[in-house]
């Protein structure tokens, strides 16, 4: 009896185990999320903590929501890259109509659905009746909703409800609303997929669309409800994405579709169709989520952190697809010999290998590029608004000198102008037990939230170049963009002797840097009357759209004696654009003093520069986080002079 009794408990263990086994074999993603988990418990003890791992499930939320709506369209065999600026246009349609219009929230909310399936709608006329195809339909509503947004909104935050910002709260303090929501979202999206009517047109479409027809299957129909579908996800994706900001962002959400459709992809579903499942796309959204908070965690340096999810998903989409490959040589070889064992032997030892590799490859990128430390005792986090700017890179290299100079631990992460990322990277940095954080906020309204859950867990804050809103900050760190503009204006005026026509090149738009500077000009320059602003056009802070927005702007407005340039980027696109005008018959001032802005000052085709001193604020950003994680005193505000440089003084400056 004992013998038998041990059999039975033996062989039910071993069940347990083949299924277990089973299902990480037979789901490739699943393979690479637990082998990104057990890889990065091994490298932080920071990691696998609950409220980590509550990050994790909120970070993962906005970007779910919107993969579970294209996974809609991807079985089906199409593509929706609108749906990142959809759930921007609806976040600001809700926004608006209940601030600006004095709309019911109630019914702001379900004119923002309203919105997002009004989209969608558009897009499957597009693909169905217009023939046009699925890419340039939804390319086209990319541009257009965000168009839209910005038009609305002015190209500023609006403040979002407080009634609709629960969303992005807690329940009982600790559960995050935006995981429920993901969740509830996910199981709607398998209900549809798996039990619905229009779930088989999906499935049946995305294998052969020609068929479908001939069965009778009204494709043309079936296509308008399923890019109405996505729109609708879009929609609450969105209203998510708000209520975590407490603020309709314009240039919310931009790239996000890439992410949504690299979720579904990863999850295990066909781009040519047919294929894919809730659970997948779900999977896919949280190896993301895994990445990108892991690696904040250990520090990895922010330009390294893109090369490796790139290579990690790359790997997750292989292992995918070795597994499809193996399990169907495994069935060829049972049909052909009759013995299935060898062939699941093979298939499980390619699987295995694969994910070992996965595990080697993260291991062994973390290892090596793990270069944000400075191996002192005081951790600080410093999350920049951007590090594609050399203004914002030269913050970074002040602040990273002052930290090895001081024996701190920094880790620099780049937000990318995305205040959704800046506020994952803000509440990483307050569960992996930082001393202080230092914030070059995207929007001072948006990073308010996160830096409020810093000020509960004790962490100080120091806000560097631009202000935090809605918060408590130990000290902001800052020269004075209005200030700035100011002096901006006056330099231009007086070089042009208070005559003269000029074009202005703004920043990106809805940045409280552009809105700061932009305002400061406008306010300098109405002391000149002479002089007149004949256009106004953002370049981004780009320098190659510089170029181009002034090369534009050229040719209808040819006789400009002057151009101001919210940055030293787009200051020097122009007076590429201008070629030989530049410096002569037009004075093109810009904003930052950067090294290559310096240099086009002094050769004379930069007239002025209003210089920041980056290195030096991020130098005293670094000093005023250490004391304050020390419990000393700092001033609650600390200039960094700002000054305009010319040719006249731009040696000393240098």
């Amino acid at each position: 009896m004992a013998t038998d009794t041990l059999k039975s408990n033996t062989g039910a263990s071993g069940a347990a185990g083949r299924t277990v086994r089973r299902l990480l074999l037979d789901n490739g993603a699943l393979s690479a999320l637990v082998v990104l988990l057990v890889a990065m418990s091994l490298l932080s003890g920071d990691f696998l903590t609950t409220q980590n791992l509550l990050n994790v499930g909120v970070q993962a939320a906005v970007t779910a929501i919107l993969a579970f709506g294209v996974t809609f369209v991807i079985v089906s065999a199409g593509i929706d890259l609108s749906v990142g600026s959809v759930a921007a246009l609806s976040a600001t349609v809700l926004a608006w109509s209940a601030t600006s219009e004095g709309v019911p929230v109630w019914l702001a909310v379900i004119l923002a659905v309203v919105t997002g399936i009004a989209c969608g709608f558009v897009n499957g006329a597009l693909v169905s009746y217009g023939k046009l195809p699925p890419f340039i339909a939804t390319l086209a509503m990319l541009s257009i909703a965000r168009g839209l947004s910005l038009v609305i909104s002015q190209g500023s935050p609006i403040a979002f409800p407080d009634s609709v910002s629960v969303l992005g709260d807690t329940l009982g303090g600790w559960l995050p609303v935006p995981v429920l929501v993901m969740i509830a979202m996910g199981l709607i999206t398998a209900l549809i997929l798996a039990r619905t009517y229009i779930g088989r047109s999906m499935y049946a479409i995305g294998g052969n669309e020609e068929a479908a027809r001939l069965s009778g299957l009204r494709v043309k129909r079936q296509k308008l409800a399923i890019y109405a579908l996505s729109g609708l996800f879009a929609a609450v994706a969105g209203i998510v994405l708000a209520s975590r900001l407490t603020s309709a962002q314009p240039q919310a959400a931009q790239g996000y579709e890439l992410d949504a459709i690299a979720a579904v992809v990863i999850g295990g579903a066909s781009l040519a169709g047919g294929v894919g499942k809730a659970s997948g796309t779900l999977i896919g959204a949280l190896i993301l989520a895994v990445l990108r908070n892991g690696l904040n965690l250990l520090s990895v340096s922010a330009f390294w952190q893109q090369v490796v999810i790139g290579v990690v998903i790359a790997l997750a989409v292989l292992l995918d697809t070795l597994r499809r490959k193996a399990g169907s040589k495994a069935a060829s070889s049972t049909g052909s010999s009759g013995a299935p064992g060898s062939g699941g032997k093979r298939a499980g030892a390619v699987k295995f290998g694969i994910a070992a590799l996965c595990v080697a490859v993260v291991v062994g990128a973390v290892s090596y590029f793990n270069s944000g430390s400075s191996g002192g005792n005081t951790k600080v986090g410093m999350s920049l608004s951007t590090l594609n700017n050399p203004f914002f890179v030269q913050m970074k290299a002040g602040a990273q000198a002052e930290a090895k100079a001081a024996g701190v631990d920094l880790t620099v992460t780049d937000a990318q102008n995305d205040a959704s990322q800046q506020a994952n990277q803000l509440q990483n940095f307050t569960s992996s037990g930082v001393k202080s954080i230092i914030v070059n906020p995207v929007d001072s309204d948006a990073a308010g939230p996160a830096v409020q859950s810093a000020n509960k867990a004790d962490i100080p804050v120091v806000a560097a170049d631009r202000g935090v809103n809605k918060a408590k900050t130990a000290t902001l760190v800052a020269s004075d963009n209005v200030a700035g503009g100011k002096l901006a204006a006056a330099a231009l005026a007086d070089k042009l002797g208070g005559k003269g026509s000029i074009v202005i090149l703004q920043g990106t738009a809805g940045t409280s840097a552009s809105r700061e500077r932009g305002a400061g000009f406008a306010e300098g320059i109405k002391a000149y009357p002479g002089i007149k602003v004949v256009a106004k056009q953002p370049a981004d802070f780009d320098r190659t759209k510089g170029l181009d927005v002034m090369t534009n702007l050229l040719q209808s407005h040819p006789g400009i004696t002057g151009v101001f340039a919210e940055n030293d980027e787009m200051a020097l696109g122009a007076v590429k654009a201008l070629d030989s005008k530049a410096g002569k018959s037009v004075s093109v001032v810009g904003f930052d003093g950067t090294p290559d802005g310096l240099k086009a000052v002094e050769a004379g085709t930069l007239y002025a520069s209003v210089a920041q001193q980056p290195k030096e604020l991020g130098k005293i950003a670094v000093q005023n986080a250490v004391r304050a994680a020390e419990g000393k005193k700092v001033d609650s505000t600390v200039k960094v002079p700002v000054k305009v440089v010319t040719e006249k003084n731009v040696a000393d400056f240098s």
